[in-house]
């Protein structure tokens, strides 16, 4: 493995005679492993809380109704964004069958079986056997759903940056870009160049996604959604439910399931 930066690593220790080994790590809020790649395909789950990963390709935000497979290789990033508790199976390519592998990021669902089977391979007593049926039907049950990254790059220009920084720490400020140039010394037509070349998304685009981001925490926090509506900066849970739906590719309740215990 290797690893830029500093932080914990994640590097799984696989057993030889195992295609997948599950790797449990308590991470309190903000806890994070940085930048590493793996030789081993990585299933990046929470049993609990939130989990941010970041690549290259994108960065998702996976409650524990969504995993996402890092192909071998990814350097990837991995941060706590609540009290969360990351169950990750790791995946031998050399015992993966080829139609399970995937070569880009991809979310796939967890739902009451794959969250089974992950919790079952925990253990380390099993038989042989018993633990290969238990790999196969893991690897087969995973299924891919239509989640878009929730990226937001931060442009370089001073003056778009502060408007950046601004929004991130409230995201309901529905200030236009004509109000911030005021503020900022820049024209509205030169902000909304320098977003569109900085992150390569129009203004209201980009303060869209963070707004996403933004909520996905509140909402895994368990705050109704007219109360995260209001803090992003949304005047009612139904635009807020549609604007949700249009970026991430879910609602917030499909992202978010309500779990019976």
């Amino acid at each position: 493995m290797s690893r830029t930066g500093q932080g914990r690593s994640a590097e799984p220790s696989m057993p030889v005679t195992t295609a997948i080994f599950v790797g449990d790590f308590a991470m309190p809020r903000g806890r994070a492993f940085r930048t590493h790649t793996h030789p081993v395909h990585q299933l990046a789950w929470a049993a609990r809380g939130l989990l941010r990963v970041r690549t290259e390709r994108g960065t998702w935000m996976l409650p524990p109704s969504l995993a996402l497979w890092i192909p071998a290789g990814l350097p990837h990033a991995t941060e706590a964004e609540g009290d969360t508790v990351m169950r990750s199976p790791y995946v031998d390519p050399a015992h993966c069958p080829a139609d399970s592998v995937r070569t880009e990021p991809t979310v796939l669902a967890v739902g009451p079986l794959p969250r089974a089977l992950i919790d079952h391979l925990v253990r380390t007593d099993l038989p042989t056997e018993a633990r290969s049926r238990a790999e196969a039907v893991l690897l087969d049950v995973l299924r891919p759903v239509p989640v878009a990254t929730v990226s937001v790059s931060e442009p370089g220009d001073p003056r778009a940056r502060t408007i950046a920084c601004a929004l991130a720490d409230d995201p309901a400020d529905d200030r236009t870009l004509e109000a911030w140039g005021s503020q900022v010394g820049a024209s509205e037509r030169t902000l909304a160049r320098l977003f569109v070349a900085e992150t390569g998304l129009a203004f209201g685009q980009w303060r869209k996604r963070l707004r996403m981001r933004a909520a996905m925490p509140l909402l895994a926090e368990g705050l109704p959604v007219e109360a995260v509506a209001r803090r992003v900066g949304y005047a009612s849970a139904s635009s807020f439910v549609a604007a949700f739906h249009r970026v991430v590719g879910l609602t917030p309740r499909q992202y978010f399931p309500v779990r019976e215990e």
